[in-house]
Parts: C-alpha cells; structure tokens; sequence
C-alpha cells in the first residue's frame, strides 16, 4: 500500500508539489504517454494543454496520436513560445507520437 502524507494544512499540502512532490503521495516512473485519441473531441485540446502546462521544469510527457497534431503544436507554439520542445518519435503513418518537455 502506498504512503500517505496527511498534512496540517492546504498551504503545507501545495508547499510540498511546488518541490516536485505531489500531495497524493504518488510518483510517476518514466514519461507519461497520453493516447489522445480516448479523449472526447469536445474537450480533447483542452484536456491535453491541461497536462502539457502541469508539466514542471525539465518535466515531458508523450502525446500519440492518429494524424500528425500540427494544430495542436502550433496551439503550443502560440501560447507558450520556446518553453516546451518537442521531438517525434513515431511519425505515422497509423501512429504519431511526440515528446513534449518543459525546457523554461
């Protein structure tokens, strides 16, 4: 079973995820990958730029896809200029998958 932090306050709770932690206790092992496609086309930009800026400094993830997300990079590109590279490691043609990581 997992541990538990139980903490006296929100502040000591939120304190702890500004130093890389997480107030659940968990831990991710490696880089998260992301299948977009399981996500609901009407929320499915929002939902992924949800993940993409939680992402703390050095921090990256994966985002596979079924067509090449351009629109998707570009979003990326507009609002947060230069703080994320991206690289793919997959580029179709069933499967496209991107590294993003949070270089600022």
């Amino acid at each position: 079973m997992a541990h538990i932090d139980i903490h006296r306050s929100r502040e000591e709770a939120v304190d702890q995820t500004t130093t890389g932690g997480c107030a659940c206790g968990e831990h991710d092992e490696g880089l998260p990958e992301l299948d977009v496609q399981t996500i609901p086309h009407a929320i499915r930009h929002a939902s992924i730029f949800g993940a993409i800026e939680s992402l703390l400094l050095d921090a990256g993830m994966i985002i596979s896809a079924t067509h090449n997300p351009l629109p998707l990079l570009q979003q990326l590109a507009d609002r947060h200029g230069d703080a994320y590279n991206t690289k793919y490691l997959d580029e179709g043609p069933e499967r496209w998958r991107i590294l993003i990581r949070r270089v600022a």
